[in-house]
This record gives C-alpha cells, sequence and structure tokens, in this order.
C-alpha cells in the first residue's frame, strides 16, 4: 500500500497543490512556517477522516474560502483507489471512495493505516488521561471495527446519562430511566475493557523491545493500563456511586475515565524520567504502534514523521533511520527544514529520497533524488 498522488485545494495555507509521491521515501523540505507539517495533515485526513493536530475541520479552510478538499490516489496491492475529502462551512464532512459516499466516517478507518510521530506526542506523557485514551482508541480502531462502533454508542450513551443526571438533579429522581442507561453503558464498556486489555497485552513486548533498541537498554520501561472495571462490572460501580453522581451531576466512572501509566524502572516517566528518556520512550511507543497495526492488519501502514531532525538527538535519529530502511517499513514521509541534511542521511543509510520544496504554502518540483550509495 502506498500514496501515488496527493492534491489540496484551500487546505490551511495551500491554495492547490498536486504531488505525485515515491513508493519509498519522501520529504518536504522548508523554512518552519512554510506549509510542510500541513502536508503530512492532509495525509493524516485521508487515513483517519481528520487533523492530527486539530479536531475543528472547519478551521482547516484556507482563509477567505468556503471549502477544502483533500484527494489521495493510493495502490492498494495492485488495485488504484481514490479517497477525497470535502469540508465545507456549516455544512457535514464528506468522505469518498472511488466517487462514492461513506455513509458513514467509521466504514473507512482502517483501510489505510497510519502512524504519525510529532513533537506534540510528548501530550502524551505530560496531558491527562483522555490523550492517552485517545491513543489507544486511535490504534485500536484501525483494526477492530466493532470496538469502534461500541466506542461510539458508549459516547452516545453516555452523553445521555450525564444530560440526565444534570435534568434529576433539579428535578424528582428517576431511577428507572437511570438504570436502563446503566445497562446499556455497562454492556458497552465491558467489551471496550477487554479489548483495551488484549491491546496493551499485544503492545508491550514490542514496546519493549523497541525501546531497548533506542535507548541501548539501561532501563526497564513498562505500560500499565488503569481502569476501574478491573474492580467490578460497570453497572455495579455505577450503582455504588449514585449519590456521589448525583451531587456531581455526572458519571464519574467508566472506560472514559481509564488510563494508561507509563513507567521506566517503575517510576513514573512524567515526574522521573528525563527529556532524553521521555523521546526515547515515545519513539518506541509510536514505532510499536507502527508494527502492532502491520503485523494484524498485514499490510505496512504509512509512516510520518514530523520535525524529527530538529527534535530528537543525533543518536535517536540515526537509530530511526536504520529502522525504516528495514523492509518491515513501507511508505515513509519526512518534514525538515535543511535539504541537504536530509539527503545526507539517506544516503548515509544507502537510501534515495524526493525531495519537494516548500514555500509558502506552495510546492515546487520535487529535487533531483540522490542515489544510494
Amino acid at each position: 500500500m502506498y500514496l501515488q498522488r496527493l492534491s489540496l485545494i484551500n487546505f490551511r495555507n495551500y491554495e492547490q497543490a498536486d504531488l505525485v509521491l515515491d513508493p519509498s521515501f519522501n520529504a518536504f523540505v522548508g523554512d518552519n512556517g512554510s506549509g510542510k507539517t500541513n502536508l503530512l495533515d492532509a495525509i493524516h485526513y485521508l487515513s483517519l477522516c481528520k487533523s492530527y493536530f486539530n479536531s475543528i475541520d472547519s478551521q482547516q479552510i484556507r482563509h477567505g474560502e468556503d471549502y477544502f478538499m483533500v484527494q489521495g490516489q493510493f495502490d492498494l496491492d495492485g488495485r488504484e483507489d481514490v479517497i477525497a475529502c470535502t469540508v465545507r462551512k456549516n455544512q457535514k464532512k464528506i468522505f469518498r471512495r472511488n466517487q462514492e459516499d461513506y455513509e458513514r466516517l467509521s466504514d473507512h478507518i482502517g483501510l489505510l493505516p497510519l502512524v504519525m510521530i510529532a513533537p506534540t506526542d510528548t501530550q502524551l506523557i505530560t496531558e491527562g488521561s483522555e490523550e492517552r485514551r485517545r491513543f489507544m482508541d486511535a490504534i485500536i480502531s484501525q483494526y477492530d471495527r466493532l470496538y469502534l462502533d461500541r466506542l461510539i454508542r458508549y459516547e452516545r450513551v453516555l452523553s445521555q446519562r450525564n444530560s440526565l443526571l444534570k435534568q434529576l438533579s433539579a428535578g424528582r429522581w428517576d431511577e428507572t430511566t437511570l438504570s436502563v442507561l446503566d445497562e446499556q453503558l455497562s454492556d458497552l464498556a465491558g467489551p471496550i475493557y477487554e479489548t483495551r486489555c488484549r491491546f496493551i497485552a499485544d503492545l508491550e513486548p514490542i514496546f519493549r523491545e523497541y525501546y531497548t533498541y533506542i535507548s541501548g537498554g539501561k532501563e526497564q520501561p513498562g505500560i500499565r493500563y488503569r481502569s476501574r472495571l478491573s474492580e467490578a462490572p460497570l453497572n455495579v460501580l455505577l450503582q455504588n456511586n449514585r449519590e456521589r453522581e448525583r451531587a456531581l451531576q455526572y458519571t464519574s466512572v467508566g472506560t472514559h475515565k481509564d488510563d494508561l501509566e507509563f513507567e521506566l524502572n517503575e517510576f513514573p516517566v512524567k515526574r522521573t524520567a528525563s527529556q532524553g528518556q521521555q523521546k526515547s520512550f515515545l519513539l518506541a511507543l509510536k514505532l510499536a504502534q507502527f508494527d502492532f497495526l502491520r503485523k494484524i492488519k498485514g499490510v505496512k501502514p504509512l509512516l510520518l514523521l514530523d520535525d524529527i531532525f530538529d527534535k530528537l538527538d543525533d543518536r535517536r535519529v540515526a537509530a530511526l533511520m536504520q529502522l525504516v530502511h528495514d523492509d518491515r517499513f513501507g511508505q515513509v514521509f519526512i518534514t525538515d527544514t535543511h535539504p541537504e541534511r536530509i539527503r545526507q542521511v539517506f544516503a548515509s543509510i544507502g537510501s534515495s529520497i524526493r525531495c519537494f520544496p516548500v514555500l509558502d504554502g506552495k510546492v515546487t518540483d520535487p529535487q533531483p533524488e540522490n542515489s544510494p550509495a
């Protein structure tokens, strides 16, 4: 699987762009703010139906315009597929595959597996549990459609239950309706919890292997999945929290409160790890995500690397480049501010790369590819 052609209209700072891509390595090079990362985000849209950085679709529309369109021509094992996303102001997002509209965006998730590594990934460590749940859900949803469906239904029932709690706080307590929603929520939460447990159990050994490779094996990393559902079924937990939630006016327990704990030598990464250790941890986590999806989907996900040369030290960059040169990786997209640096890096591992100069939302013809050493 690889992206043959990428076309943009009115996306972020691009009025129009059309790129013919290399099946292996592609680089978008230019100054900061020129639009390199926007090209990666456009590819992310084609895979996961949304931006990696901003959840509000309308904010991706170029200033002064009414819509944006992102289109990709893919080679899927010799079959050509054209995926297009169109967003108009105040209208529903439209996703098409070979000119046929998807009825549900969730039907597209998983067709084009993708892994993104970006400077903002530090939020997985520094921010709250929502970031880590989103990380889990984004991976599982790419290979388990039933999980994604349950997740969507869970959020819908959760919203209904929270609305009911607010209404009940101001009037008569309706135990019957609340119990019905509790059962619905519990029926969905159980399988979500079990799927997450299996996922972390499968992901962690892959993650440990990558961390050892990147760091030199000096520390023992770990990932722990924390959920109150390990104590009891959700309907029991909700019943036990009745009075508390009556006062809070929202649902305080459930899979929407689950978390991942990141550890080094059994201590929290957030509090005790150095910046270098945190970078190694995140890089290993994302590479484990790639390997996990590759094995379970049977295809090589697209790999997007945003600004890694400026954010990682030379040792980690060298380790990463040796890995992406391996046959287990497929098409790779990289952004960088120094075209010569990226050419030298790929020449050192015996690979060619197609470099696209980017300047103020315009992409010029790719520079001649360097030949493998």
